[in-house]
């Protein structure tokens, strides 16, 4: 081959991964949360009839790939979808690309994902993107308890949740509760003439909202569930969740946490799961749910991978 190993890892680090058997390269395209127009669509079409095979996939993380690219029109590549506002990247032992549902249009969505997926995107995988860490970092959003995303199944996962504030002075005791009749989790119940919410059943999936007629059921308040570990592949973890639910502004500093974290106390070569394992849950939490992490981000990401003293 030609192309020497080192080149062929410096373009995979910038986003173009060597096509099997061949000297060309696919060029993953970053979607920042799952999104792209019109406008967009059109220049990669252009681009992959230009530059690549004519063709246009897409990952299980919801980038698109270009295949077919030779090397020495990788910039040429590069500096075309730029023209819409396009980048290339999301490999290596970094934060990794945001993955969204599509809970911003979807009837059972609880928040808008696509929204919070970009602000993560903008806070961790644009301001982290030259920050190594001790292996690949990924972060899906989920919009409820359907889990279509699979977030626990990411190092860092949020799924929305939309917590039932029932008000039990209007409930009428009906013989026929609609709560109780639509609630998935069977957590609702009428007993003794008045509804009662099984927490250890109920997943806050959001469906009893509004239902009642007599206005039981009008209060909620959207929060955020966290996991963190989760990991799918040759080995497998179910992410853990956290003991608490947070607030949208919260939510935002658990995952710079979480990742900081992740970087100062990970074994190069360790994904964040069996970090987790290796210290402890209930150490994360502990970490995570304080503001040390945030006042020490100069310091952790000064020092070497898993070099901040433990």
């Amino acid at each position: 081959m030609a192309i020497s190993k080192e080149e062929i890892k410096r373009v995979k680090g910038q986003g173009f991964l060597l096509n099997r058997g061949t000297e060309r390269f696919s060029a993953r395209v970053i979607t920042e949360n799952g999104v792209l127009s019109a406008a967009q669509l059109q220049n990669l079409s252009e681009a992959a009839q230009q530059f690549g095979n004519g063709n246009v996939t897409f990952t299980t993380r919801l980038t698109v790939e270009i295949p077919g690219i030779a090397h020495d029109q990788i910039q040429a590549f590069q500096d075309y979808i730029a023209r819409e506002g396009m980048e290339t990247g999301g490999t290596g032992a970094k934060v990794r690309p945001v993955v969204s549902c599509k809970g911003t249009t979807c009837v059972f969505g609880l928040h808008d994902t696509q929204a919070l997926a970009k602000q993560i995107h903008e806070r961790m995988y644009k301001g982290y993107r030259e920050v190594s860490f001790p292996h690949k970092f990924k972060i899906a959003v989920g919009g409820c308890p359907n889990n279509c995303v699979k977030p626990d199944l990411n190092d860092l996962g949020i799924v929305g949740q939309r917590v039932p504030k029932p008000n039990l002075e209007k409930c009428r005791g009906c013989a026929r509760c609609v709560v109780e009749a639509g609630c998935p989790m069977k957590a609702a119940k009428v007993e003794n003439g008045k509804l009662t919410i099984d927490e250890s059943k109920c997943s806050n999936c959001g469906r009893c909202t509004e239902k009642c007629p007599f206005g039981t059921m009008e209060g909620s308040e959207t929060l955020y569930k966290v996991y963190v570990g989760g990991r799918w592949g040759k080995q497998t973890r179910m992410g853990s969740p956290l003991s608490k639910l947070f607030t949208r502004s919260e939510v935002l500093d658990v995952v710079e946490k979480v990742a900081l974290f992740y970087r100062s106390q990970g074994i190069p070569g360790e994904r964040f799961g069996s970090t987790v394992d290796r210290i402890g849950l209930s150490k994360v939490e502990e970490a995570v749910l304080s503001d040390e992490l945030l006042a020490r981000k100069e310091e952790i990401l000064k020092a070497p991978v898993g070099g901040v003293s433990r």
